[in-house]
C-alpha cells in the first residue's frame, strides 16, 4: 500500500509543525519516515521526533548520517579488524549493503589484507544516544479524517513509539477525543503562530513487549503479524537513525524566480506569498512559474543552528591509504 500523498494544506502544517517542535524543545523532528515493521513500507509517519538521550553528544560526534542498523547490529567490534562477510549474521548482499554505507559515512574503518576487505568498528555505538520516539500524526482538518483511526489503531497496537500524536488545526470536541484510542494524544497547533495546545497528554506506550501489525484489511476481519521486542528494536534503532540523518528538510527548492525559503527553511513562494509543497504545487503546471534557479539555502547550517545535530562533526574513521583504490 503506497503512503498518502498529503495536501498542500497538511505540507505546511506539517513543516510549521517541525520549525515549532525545533524551537520550542530539544528534540530533532524528521518528516515520512517509514513505521511499520512486518509490512515495510505501508505505514508512513508524519512526523518521528527523536528526544536526546545521555549519550547523545557522543553519537554527534561519529556522523551526520544515518548508520545502518545492520552495521551497529553486527558482530563488527572496535577491537581486531574481522572480514567483512563474517561480522554479519544475515544475506550476503545485505551484508555487503551494511558494510559499503557503514564505511562511507564513517562508522566502519576498512583496509585491505591480501586482496580481502576487513573492517573494524571507528567508534563503540551509542546505544543510550535517544530516550524516545515521539509518532505524529498530522490531520490539520479532523472534518476530512480519512484512515486517521485506523492509522492510530496501528501505531497504538504496534508499540513502535514511546508515545503516538494527533496533531490538528481544529477545534477537538469531546466526540473527536471519544473516537481517538485513549493512548493518543493530542494537540492543537496553529500553523500560522506556532502556538501549540496539548488538549490530552499521551500514554506511554510499551516498545518492548510483542507489538500487533495489521497487515491486510478485508470487510470482515483484519489479518495481522506479531511483531517480536527484537524485531522492534531494530525498527526503532533503524528510524532513529534515518530521523538523525534526514530532518525535516528534505525537499527540492524549485527553480522558479519566486521560490523562496523563510527564515525557518520553509519553502515559500512569493507570488501566493505563502508556504508551498514544491513537490505537489511547483513547476510548469503553476500559472505564476518563471525558470530560475532555485534559491541558496544552507540545510545544514540552519538545522545545527537550532539543535543539536552537527553538521561536520570531526569523525571517529582513521582512513587508510589506498583505499580510494579499493573503493
Amino acid at each position: 500500500m503506497s503512503p498518502p500523498v498529503s495536501s498542500p494544506s497538511e505540507f505546511a502544517f506539517e513543516v510549521a509543525l517541525c520549525a515549532a517542535l525545533e524551537t520550542t524543545t530539544d528534540w530533532l523532528p524528521a518528516r515520512q519516515l517509514g513505521a511499520s515493521v512486518a509490512s515495510p513500507g505501508s505505514r508512513i509517519i508524519d512526523v518521528c521526533a527523536v528526544v536526546p538521550g545521555p549519550a547523545f553528544n557522543d553519537r554527534t560526534r561519529i556522523t551526520n548520517r544515518a548508520i545502518p542498523a545492520t552495521a551497529i547490529e553486527s558482530d563488527v567490534g572496535t577491537g581486531r579488524a574481522v572480514f567483512w562477510r563474517d561480522g554479519f549474521d544475515c544475506h550476503p548482499a545485505r551484508a555487503r549493503r551494511a558494510t559499503d554505507a557503514a564505511v562511507d559515512v564513517g562508522f566502519f574503518e576498512s583496509e585491505v589484507r591480501r586482496g580481502r576487505e576487513y573492517v573494524r568498528r571507528a567508534a563503540r555505538y551509542p546505544d543510550d544516544w535517544f530516550s524516545r520516539l515521539v509518532g505524529i500524526e498530522n490531520k490539520p482538518d479532523l472534518g476530512e479524517p480519512g484512515d486517521l483511526l485506523r492509522q492510530l489503531r496501528l501505531d497504538v497496537s504496534l508499540g513502535l513509539f514511546d508515545e503516538v500524536v494527533l496533531a490538528t488545526e481544529s477545534y477537538v470536541t469531546g466526540a473527536h477525543l471519544n473516537r481517538i484510542p485513549e493512548e493518543v494524544g493530542v494537540w492543537r497547533f496553529d500553523p500560522d503562530t506556532g502556538e501549540r495546545e496539548v488538549v490530552r497528554e499521551a500514554e506511554t506506550l510499551t516498545p518492548d513487549d510483542l507489538g500487533v501489525e495489521p497487515v491486510e484489511y478485508h470487510s470482515l476481519h483484519t489479518n495481522v503479524a506479531l511483531v517480536s521486542p527484537a524485531d522492534k528494536r531494530t525498527a526503532r534503532l533503524r528510524l532513529a537513525e534515518r530521523a538523525y540523518g534526514k530532518g525535516w528538510r528534505a525537499y527540492n527548492l524549485p527553480g522558479c524566480a519566486h521560490a523562496a525559503v523563510d527564515e525557518d527553511g520553509r519553502p515559500v513562494c512569493e507570488h501566493f506569498g505563502r508556504v508551498v509543497d514544491p513537490g505537489s504545487e511547483c513547476g510548469g503546471d503553476c500559472r505564476a512559474f518563471e525558470t530560475a534557479d532555485p534559491p541558496e539555502f544552507d540545510r545544514a547550517e540552519l538545522r545545527e543552528r537550532r539543535t543539536g545535530w552537527v553538521s561536520d562533526p570531526s569523525g571517529v574513521a582513521r582512513r587508510q591509504a589506498g583505499l580510494d583504490r579499493f573503493r
